[in-house]
């Protein structure tokens, strides 16, 4: 009897954890390499959807390498990042995109982190206290979340595979999220012992 409760309550949690996945997956390009099938081309560039509907959705996320990043459309520009923020690793592609100092950022969604869409900077509003009047002014951190290299090519959007031979603040929080997401498949894929 306690077999057939544990094993019962095995497959209700590995449901729960499926419909997660497919709901979380509405927001993913069914022709990115999210999917499971990987398009990569001979240069290495792996493909994530059409430009077309990336460009009236603004903005898809998909697995590149086994990390998830979020490609945004915004302002004629594609550019791809990390999905979880550096400081928290909150839902970037979640967060609203403003224009700071002639820069387009995404904010993330938790604790309003900004963050430069370009380059990856982590920006914040400072004073210098040595000014005689001090105003507010953004300031940069330095590059923290790890941006990645978009390719058009005949209607197609490809992104480069990480360079691992630089490490930036969001890599620990994509190693874990695709850890997390390793250990959920592996567990609903185990068989319950008897």
């Amino acid at each position: 009897m306690l077999d057939l409760v544990i094993l019962s309550l095995h497959f209700f949690i590995c449901f729960l954890i499926s419909l997660a996945i497919w709901r979380r997956r509405e927001d993913v390009d069914l022709h990115s390499s999210s999917t499971g099938t990987v398009e990569t081309r001979p240069d290495g560039l792996i493909l994530i959807g059409k430009e077309d509907v990336i460009k009236k959705s603004q903005r898809v996320t998909a697995k590149v390498d086994g990390r998830e990043v979020v490609v945004f459309y915004h302002e004629g520009k594609f550019h791809a990042m990390d999905s979880r923020c550096y400081h928290e690793g909150g839902a970037l592609r979640l967060g609203d995109i403003e224009d700071i100092n002639g820069q387009a950022c995404i904010v993330c969604p938790w604790h309003k982190y900004v963050i430069t869409l370009e380059t990856g900077e982590g920006l914040y509003e400072g004073i210098d206290p040595l000014e005689p009047s001090p105003t507010p002014q953004w300031r940069s951190k330095g590059v923290k979340q790890r941006i990645h290299k978009v390719t058009i090519d005949s209607g197609n959007v490809y992104v480069s595979p990480p360079d691992f031979s630089v490490k930036f603040d969001s890599d620990y929080f994509a190693e874990k999220y695709r850890k997390n997401e390793l250990d959920l498949e592996k567990l609903c894929n185990s068989k319950p012992a008897k």
